[in-house]
Parts: C-alpha cells; structure tokens; sequence
C-alpha cells in the first residue's frame, strides 16, 4: 500500500507555464490527508521557491535542492553541505568552463557574481527565491549545497561526462535534461532524501511512489516501491519506471494519483 507521493516538479508535476490544476490537486489532496498518505516535493530546486507553490497544503514536505535539504513548509528538518574543501576546489573547475553560467546554492540562499548576464540573473530567479549578487564567492558564509550550472543544451552529455572527470570524488553531475545540470554531493541525490526522510517517517522506500522524468529523478524511481515516469520522459527514466503517465501537460501526476486513492 502506498504510504507516501513523491514528485519532481518541472516537466513532472508543473506544467510549461509552471502552473498546475490547483482545484483537482486540491480534491486529492484532501484524500491523502483522510488516508494517511504523505505528500512530498522531490526536486533539484531551491525550497524557498517550491514552498510558494503549496502555501494552501502545511503539511507538505520537500527534498530540495537534490536531496540536500529536507523542510517542511516552515522549517528544516536535515541540511547536508559541502565542506569548504570541497567548495575550494569544485569553484575553480566550474568557474573555468566556457558558455557556461552557474549558481552557488546554499541553505539561506543561492549566489552569482555581479559579472553574470543579467538577463540570465532574471532567469534563475523564477526557480532560486532567495538569490543575491555577490563580488566574490570568497565572500559567501553559507552551507552550500550544490552547484546549479546552465549550458548550451546541446553540450549537455558531453559537459556531464567532462564534469565526472574533472571532479573526481568532490562532486556528482546529475542533469534533468536541456541544459541544466547540478553537482550534487556523492550519493546524496533524490532517493537518498526520501529515505532519510522515510526515517523520520517510519515509512519505507517500497512504500513510496514518485513520479519524474529526467535523470535526477533516475535513483528515485529506482528505489522506491512504485516509480512512475511522465510519458513525456527521456528514455532512461522510462526504462526503471515500472509504471508510464501522461505527460506533465497532460497532469499525469493527478491522473496516476486518483488512479490510486
């Protein structure tokens, strides 16, 4: 039986226009609530920004920022950070690649450079809330959670396979796809989140249904008890889910949720 929904948000849950069907969500949200079923946000963005798409629902939980951070709708529950040795070194490597712009993510907030294009300052900030400005890096007393990096989308692959090298052990790059790209902590992606938070729960990760469509959602399908992938996925994702929605557009999540409840 399933105890807890976990979904990713873009290309899963939210629509292209980063809405979704409030009132249907709502109808199954309170039929979560009857039934005793946890409602979670699994995604690589930032939880200040994923909290504003759920104000109405308290009791919704969050593994942002790729499993790093786990909250509720008005606290942290598990931060786990970068040590500063491992920021000294990643900076660098990132700072150095070509066509590429990037964000420091921290638990308070994410950093740019003042040198960044301004319209793609603009841009990160419909998914990073909470993003300042900064001189230097040097500068920036937070714990940092990941690295968010933005490429051409057609260099995507390659610039994955070129950070796994380049990085060693201090970081893992993890892309959902069209240029996006995040180094995230090894091991510690989206499954690793749901099952801390599991812990805290007392509900296993075979009791879990998530929903996603790239390949920071790859673990999590994986590993939990049902993982359901949106019919507008890569192929990767297809191939662990055990279960194919419909497309995001679609509503699929909501579709495969009342399919449930």
């Amino acid at each position: 039986m399933t105890q807890l929904f976990a979904t990713d948000m873009d290309g899963t849950f939210l629509r292209a226009d980063m809405t979704y069907d409030r009132e249907r969500f709502s109808r199954l949200y309170a039929k979560m609530q009857a039934q005793g079923i946890r409602w979670v946000v699994a995604s690589g963005n930032q939880v200040y920004q994923l909290r504003s798409f759920f104000t109405d629902y308290p009791e919704t939980l969050f593994v942002a920022e790729n499993g790093a951070y786990l909250g509720t709708t008005t606290e942290e529950l598990a931060v786990h950070h970068f040590s500063d040795e491992a920021v000294a070194a990643i900076l660098p490597i990132v700072s150095a690649l070509p066509d590429v712009n990037f964000l420091v993510c921290g638990a308070e907030s994410a950093y740019t450079l003042a040198t960044t294009p301004a319209d793609y300052v603009t841009f990160a900030r419909q998914y990073y809330h909470r993003l300042l400005v900064v001189d230097r890096y040097e500068d920036v007393h937070d714990r940092i959670l990941k690295f968010a990096l933005t490429c051409p989308p057609a260099q995507t692959d390659a610039l994955v396979a070129e950070l796994k090298t380049a990085l060693g052990a201090w970081a893992e790059p993890t892309s959902s796809g069209h240029g996006d790209i995040d180094l995230i902590q090894p091991g510690l992606h989206k499954a690793a989140g749901l099952a801390e938070l599991g812990g805290m729960l007392d509900i296993p990760l075979s009791a879990m249904c998530a929903f996603g469509d790239g390949g920071n959602d790859l673990e999590m399908l994986r590993e939990v008890g049902t993982g359901v992938a949106m019919a507008n996925a890569t192929p990767a994702v297809k191939a662990v889910a055990d279960v194919i929605t419909g497309t995001n557009a679609d509503a699929g999540v909501l579709q495969y949720m009342e399919h449930v409840l």
